[in-house]
């Protein structure tokens, strides 16, 4: 027996239920389920998504037992209703709307009023004796039709239809009558056969057959495949297509439509919220063609209908447990309900709802933990631009650290520094970023790069300082020697306004308006139930008292990565770091880096005291010495300028010492080379420099009656060798400290495991460490030979192959034809990677030497502490993947702490209940 595809629903029953949303999609299963409830619901079919994928399959072709099973659903519905499609003195008339699993708000095509024609207008005004209802319903549908199934464009009827009005003097179409509407009709059927060179398809099942193909097809629409990239939806779900009797809410007065919440899913207040409109039709309340009341105004109106409203909204708020966005017309006083889904909100909204109905006793605290996406709560952190603003976006990028930031494009860090003491907001804008602009992107509002990919160095740092981030936006030219940049046509020079869109990657022209979102006290309370239910800790980056003391207010359990480096790029330290690197011998590297010890010991003690015995994870310097150095071709061009205007000797000499020095430190592929543990190897002095400051700093602040709990980390170690080679130094420094300052407190020493060998060897280096942390920004290189820095660009390209030209590239038309190649394919490309792996962890390769690592490293050290440090550390699916392994936390940009706290609770939620969670 051949599988069900078509699914009726009508008088009283139906053929599926809201738990079919894989098969019927969204509105399919909300339709049946209403029905099943005895919801007024007009009776209809749903066409299955299971039909979708076989559409696609047959390359535009539906197999002939579908097409039977179709035309069965119809002549029942035919029957149930008691009016025929194509019927001239009594006809039927139909919507085909689309509705996939996950809910996509206006991402694919409807239809409405279909099975109108020369004749069925006709009957349809004689039998409602009301022929200017008659005409405007089939004029909507030729405007509809001929957009949606025809591919002729919307606007083409929109200036005739204006036309109309300005001649009639109508300053809106209800002020059209019948004879009006019967001459746009004519007009419009004119305009598809002059541009289409064809009649407008007249026979009903005919419409019927293409608007359903038309539905099937919008589910590859670039907005619809755009929308889903956004919001994670696999491509594969396919569309259902949902056929059901219309009802009409343009007869008349005591007719209407409308859209509402069962909250307000702005704020998350419990009040009914929406929108409504006399003698309209759904398309004209969302259109805005004409301004529509508010919901409670349907009260005075019409008070029973508004009251059956309020009844059955609340039913379906209270079945579903959870804010209903729903539809509804109104025929002749008599109410119908089209479509209840659950609500998109925004998350403070969420927030309290999800909060609110736990205290109604609707749902409980894990079910409530659940309601949100964890990525969601980036927008209660930062700020936001207005929803209501009109903007200028010139550009995109990827959406490295979330928020909105408006400010003046600046092109240096010390340009900036300068500005932003002066009082004013920049935006630091640069090729891409490195180590020494740190100072730039401090005091900038945000930063945008052309280059660079989400775990680039403007990237990470943004995430950590809770910057607005902008990277690998490609499509600016970025000229810093002439402070400007280059984008479609436009020039913006240094000063000039921008702003940008952290969490979807535009770059704005101009000042957009921005907003600060509520922080509620509900926020707190849906905190603390996620705190309540995690297993696994979450730590913060920080590098600084002030990124420490966010991580704190926003729930961090300790440091988890202290990147020492970053404290060296400081302007009064720059110069002692050259002064050390350049020295020639042990004796003055060790007196510059007596002059670094107290400004690191200082860095040190603000992190104990922000952390209050919470633990520190101290990294030693990991960067190879050249980052702090200028750039080996720029100093040459410097000396051969000094050299041509003859400048004093002396300088240029120091120039070319310099340069020498830099030349000795150069490496190919410097990455891996001389840094991490090995250079704490070939100069011991400057491991025993910061170990001393960290115990001494330590010392200083137990004294002032703080709890300290440092955990000092090797890095980029291979092998058990290096790992003991570093710790005897440590440990000797940390012990010779404590009876020096007569003070004792717990310390470990640990390494990052981010090399493919350490993993492999785990168990071997296990021996010498206290504790591992996953460095998987590193591990992902070193397992992909993936540079994070330069692979943005065939990231994209592996990440989107199904829409790209295999020969040249190009993006495909939605035919599959390539318009550069002039080639149309049969099938698309199949992609490479399913996301970017430095957002993402690779659960596959990185991921099981991560697991290997683990199991290994406790194999010879039982209960070996265990976390994760790269900024895979707040990726919400990396953090249910680290809970799975059994680490015992994860670590991440303090702005991502709430992030990771949540998703470390769904993740014990869903071990209990695979398969709970997810969109809304």
């Amino acid at each position: 027996m051949a599988a069900k595809r078509v699914f009726f629903f009508g008088g009283g029953k139906a053929e599926g239920n809201g738990a079919m949303k894989d098969i019927l999609g969204g509105k399919g299963a909300g339709l049946a389920e209403m029905t099943n409830l005895g919801v007024p619901v007009p009776p209809g079919f749903t066409i299955s998504t299971e039909a979708c994928n076989l559409y696609y399959r047959y390359r535009g072709k539906l197999p002939q037992d579908v097409k039977a099973e179709i035309s069965a659903n119809l002549s029942k519905l035919e029957r149930v209703i008691g009016k025929k499609l194509g019927d001239p003195k009594n006809p039927l008339l139909v919507s085909v709307r689309s509705g996939s699993k996950f809910s996509m708000p206006g991402m694919m095509d409807t239809v409405l009023n279909l099975g109108l024609n020369d004749k069925t207008v006709e009957g349809l005004a004689q039998k409602s004796r009301n022929p200017r209802f008659a005409y405007d319903s089939y004029r909507r549908f030729l405007m509809m039709f001929s957009d949606v199934v025809l591919d002729l464009p919307k606007g083409n009827f929109v200036d005739i239809f204006d036309e109309k009005k300005l001649e009639r003097g109508a300053a809106y179409d209800v002020d059209l009558v019948a004879e009006d509407l019967m001459d746009l009709c004519g007009k419009f059927k004119a305009l598809v056969k002059e541009r289409l060179k064809r009649e407008f398809p007249q026979d009903p099942l005919v419409q019927l057959e293409l608007a359903r193909d038309a539905v099937f097809r919008s589910w590859n629409n670039d907005r619809a495949k755009y929308y889903r990239k956004t919001n994670g939806i696999p491509d594969d779900l396919g569309t259902a297509v949902n056929v059901q009797a219309m009802v009409f809410g343009n007869m008349g007065d005591d007719c209407a439509t409308g859209v509402g919440f069962t909250r307000n899913p702005a704020t998350g207040a419990k009040e009914f919220y929406g929108e409504y409109l006399v003698n309209a039709q759904g398309e004209d309340v969302v259109a805005g063609t004409r301004t529509p009341h508010q919901i409670r105004d349907m009260k005075k109106a019409l008070p029973r209908v508004f009251d059956q409203l309020m009844r059955i909204t609340a039913k379906l708020e209270k079945h579903y447990k959870d804010v209903q966005d729903f539809e509804f017309t109104i025929e002749g006083n008599t109410l119908y309900m089209l479509q209840t889904r659950n609500g998109k909100r925004t998350t403070a909204a969420a927030v309290k709802i999800a909060v609110d109905m736990v205290k109604e006793k609707l749902i409980t605290k894990e079910e409530a933990l659940l309601r949100l996406e964890p990525q969601q709560i980036d927008q209660l952190l930062h700020p936001v631009i207005d929803p209501k603003a009109r903007l200028d976006v010139v550009a995109r990028g990827l959406p490295a650290s979330p928020g909105a930031a408006t400010g003046a494009a600046v092109f240096h860090a010390e340009r900036a520094v300068e500005w932003a003491t002066e009082g004013k907001d920049v935006i630091l804008v640069r090729k891409e970023t490195s180590p020494d602009d740190i100072h730039g992107m401090d005091v900038a509002r945000g930063i945008l790069t052309a280059k660079g990919g989400m775990t680039s160095h403007a990237a990470v740092v943004a995430r950590q300082m809770g910057k607005t981030c902008v990277a690998g936006c490609d499509a600016i030219d970025v000229d810093e020697t002439t402070n400007r940049f280059m984008v479609g046509g436009k020039i913006v020079h240094e000063g000039d306004f921008i702003s940008l869109n952290g969490t979807t990657g535009e770059v704005i022209l101009g000042k957009a308006p921005l907003i600060a979102p509520a922080m509620t006290g509900a926020f707190g309370v849906f905190m603390s139930w996620a705190d309540a239910v995690r297993r696994l800790k979450v730590r913060a980056n920080a590098d600084t008292p002030r990124d420490a003391r966010v991580a704190r207010d926003f729930g961090a359990e300790g440091i988890g990565l202290c990147r020492t480096e970053h404290m060296f790029f400081a302007e009064d330290r720059i110069p002692i770091m050259q002064e050390m690197i350049l020295a020639r011998t042990m004796e003055n590297r060790e007196a510059a880096l007596s002059k670094l010890l107290p400004m690191q010991r200082d860095d040190f003690k603000g992190l104990y005291r922000e952390m209050k015995g919470y633990p520190v994870t101290i990294r030693l310097l990991d960067p190879p010495l050249h980052e702090f150095l200028p750039k080996r071709e720029e100093l040459m061009v410097e000396v051969t300028k000094l050299e041509l205007i003859h400048a004093d000797r002396s300088i240029i000499e120091e120039k070319k010492r310099l340069l020498e020095r830099v030349e000795e430190l150069h490496e190919f592929n410097p990455m891996l080379g001389l840094r991490g543990c090995r250079l704490g190897i070939y100069y011991p002095e400057i491991t025993r420099m910061q170990a001393r400051a960290i115990f001494e700093a330590a010392c200083d602040v137990t004294r002032e009656g703080i709890r300290v709990h440092p955990e000092v980390m090797i890095p980029l170690v291979s092998m058990a060798g290096e790992m003991r080679a570093q710790k005897e130094i440590v440990v000797a420094v940390a012990e010779e400290t404590m009876r020096r300052h007569k003070k004792k407190f717990p310390y470990t020493v640990g390494t990052m495991i981010e090399l493919p060998r350490a993993a492999v060897t785990a168990d071997e280096i296990a021996t010498e460490a206290d504790f591992f942390s996953f460095g998987t920004n590193d591990l992902t290189q070193t397992t992909f030979g993936f540079s994070r820095d330069d692979s943005g660009k065939f990231i994209q390209n592996y990440m989107n192959r199904s829409e790209l030209c295999p020969q040249c590239g190009a993006k495909l038309e939605k035919d599959l034809s390539c318009a550069v190649c002039k080639v149309t394919y049969t099938k698309r490309a199949e992609n490479i990677l399913q996301a970017d792996v430095f957002a993402t962890l690779d659960q596959v390769g990185v991921g099981q030497l991560v697991r290997m690592g683990v199991e290994k490293g406790r194999s010879t050290r039982p209960g070996l502490k265990v976390g994760i440090c790269g900024e895979h550390g707040g990726d919400p699916k990396s953090v249910e993947f680290c809970h799975r392994i059994g680490l015992d936390y994860v670590s991440c940009s303090p702005y991502r702490v709430p992030i990771a706290r949540l998703a470390a609770a769904q993740a014990v939620l869903r071990e209990k209940k695979p398969g709970k969670g997810g969109k809304k």
